[in-house]
């Protein structure tokens, strides 16, 4: 998936919890788990949003756009 997801990065900056993050935006933790790890195909505008109240962030900060890298070398 060309989108990465920064959620580490902020928390860390925050030095606030995954646990405490769900509960403050709302979602359960491993709902936010998925989204942390890349696995999420999805983000709701609203919980976008509330991840960046509670994290005091942009959505640039949470997600970014990668190339991605072609599987064979030649094609």
């Amino acid at each position: 998936m060309p989108i990465a997801v920064d959620i580490d990065v902020m928390l860390a900056r925050r030095k606030m919890s995954v646990g405490e993050l769900a509960d403050r935006v709302g979602i359960t933790p491993a709902n936010l788990a998925v989204l942390k790890n890349g696995r999420a195909k999805a983000v709701r505008f609203a919980t976008l949003a509330a991840l960046c109240e509670v994290l005091e962030c942009q959505p640039g900060d949470l997600l970014r756009w990668e190339a991605e890298v072609e599987a064979a070398a030649g094609g």
